[in-house]
């Protein structure tokens, strides 16, 4: 029998994307495969993805990074969440905190009790009942907090920092993994037949670089998976309809605050995401509502502190590509598809596809089923992000022309029969391949102002004094745990401090 293994890929295009598949295939694959990457210096990298969710965490563990000296590379800095500001109306701000809200008593979720409590004249916020939430309003920040008696909770937590600098991180450790790396730029490429697989891509040099399997990662062209293959594009901007972005850097206006914050605009939203260097901004808006110059002053008008550099703009289609995987071409990052980083998922889309490709590595036979299970599952995980970021514009009450639309736009029947199974008696279920649990879809849903008309019926097992006694522990427990963490600046210094 022949050895059918895949012996060589090839990864197209740099950037976080890039550099990550190149460094967890090495990490996975040993000596085993050939990891070359081809990447050219003309072709600059998006580099918006600053902000990042707590998964994150596991990649990096599996690579072997360490967490100080990670951070100290990417001059990053902590996040315990997003701030949302304005989105409901203009005045009001929630947050959606990483980590638990309250405790669960018995079979009941603890959002019940907090709601059996409203009737009663409780009207604390949820979030008083968040470790999270008091400490990222506090600015504090360790990675545990230390109860009495000696146990550690630890805290959920993600990372903000310059993707530029964690892509260099990343190829740095690719590179001692035995990654190859090849700069040229790409002017052909080859299929072979019958199949139309990959058979090489050609650079400006002249030199041909062939492999068995490709990994697209070249951005928003998709030169593999699109101009190669003609995948085809699905158009989400009925769901998710803001079609530009702005970016500007700042200098830090105050300590860094441990958490990203996004503050709605009259035709979109900004984004404001706390470095130890700088503050990175933006502003994400919809160009049928609001012109690029009207966008751009809207964000320089709003800026924290002083602008570091010229304003630069970024068009995008939202929505992904009709197949992920096609013939020997995985597509990751940009190249797979593109949703706005409202909830900062577009660095995890490409964690979770190099998790999901490694499940389903394949040999040079390429099994059609594989690749199809991983064009199936990937595709729910996209959908189910799409629908929990198109809540956000959805359900809002501001009244400009852009708000008033997105409220009026037809969303997929399993969004409102979430939305509406929790409106009535404040169910939540987490769907299979659903990246946000119910934690996020329930602060989400109130932050917007979806309350639900009636809780649980087994939250009225307590007593009215055993309700207040236990909502009243778990708001000391969390406040306390918050008070005890140190300031978020000093973890820095004494923890990760950039050079």
């Amino acid at each position: 029998m022949g050895d059918d293994r895949i012996k060589s890929v090839v990864v197209v295009g740099g950037g976080t994307a890039g550099w990550m598949s190149a460094a967890v295939l090495a990490r996975a694959l040993g000596d085993s495969v050939r990891i070359r990457l081809v990447e050219s210096e003309e072709i600059g990298t998006v580099g918006v993805g600053e902000a990042t969710i707590p998964q994150i965490r596991n990649i990096n563990a599996f690579l072997g990074l360490d967490e100080n000296a990670f951070l100290a590379a990417t001059q990053g800095t902590i996040k315990l969440g997003i701030q949302f500001v304005d989105w409901r109306a203009p005045g009001h701000a929630y947050l959606h905190a990483f980590g638990e809200i309250g405790r669960p008593l018995g079979a009941v979720p603890f959002h019940h009790y907090w709601l059996a409590g409203r009737p009663k004249g409780d009207e604390r916020s949820l979030w008083d009942y968040s470790l999270n939430a008091r400490a990222a309003f506090a600015g504090r920040f360790d990675r545990a907090v230390r109860r009495p008696g000696g146990a550690v909770e630890p805290l959920t937590y993600a990372f903000q920092f310059d993707a530029i600098l964690y892509a260099r991180h990343l190829r740095a450790h690719a590179e001692r993994l035995g990654v190859v790396r090849t700069e040229g730029k790409i002017v052909d490429t080859s299929l072979r037949e019958p199949d139309g697989f990959i058979r090489s891509v050609t650079l400006e040099s002249g030199e041909v670089v062939e492999g068995d399997f490709f990994i697209d990662c070249s951005g928003f062209r998709g030169l593999l998976i699109e101009q190669a293959l003609g995948t085809g594009y699905e158009d989400w901007s009925g769901l998710l309809p803001c079609d530009r972005a702005v970016a500007v850097p700042t200098a830090n206006a105050g300590p860094p605050r441990p958490y990203t914050q996004a503050i709605a605009r009259p035709a979109g939203w900004q984004w404001r995401i706390p470095l130890q260097h700088r503050t990175g901004n933006g502003h994400v808006f919809c160009s049928r509502f609001v012109s690029e110059d009207e966008a751009v002053a809207q964000l320089m008008a709003n800026l924290e502190g002083e602008a570091l550099a010229e304003p630069r703009t970024l068009k995008f289609l939202t929505g992904r590509r009709k197949r992920f995987w096609n013939r020997n071409v995985l597509a990751l990052g940009l190249a797979s598809g593109f949703m706005e980083p409202l909830e900062s998922t577009s660095i995890h889309l490409v964690q979770s596809g190099l998790s999901r490709l490694l499940n389903l590595f394949p040999d040079k036979g390429f099994a059609q089923r594989d690749i199809d299970e991983y064009n199936r599952q990937t595709g729910l995980e996209y959908e189910r992000i799409r629908d929990f970021l198109a809540l956000h514009y959805w359900a809002n009450q501001r009244q400009e022309p852009f708000w008033q639309a997105c409220r009026e736009m037809a969303v997929p029947a399993e969004l409102t029969r979430k939305v509406e199974l929790f409106r009535t008696h404040g169910r939540l279920f987490r769907e299979p391949d659903d990246l946000f649990l119910e934690a996020s879809w329930l602060q989400v849903l109130i932050g917007q102002g979806v309350i639900p008309q009636a809780h649980h019926p087994l939250a009225d097992q307590l007593t009215d004094d055993q309700l207040q006694g236990f909502l009243a522990d778990l708001r000391k427990i969390t406040a306390d745990g918050a008070a005890a963490l140190p300031a978020h600046g000093d973890f820095l210094r004494q923890q990760c401090a950039a050079r």
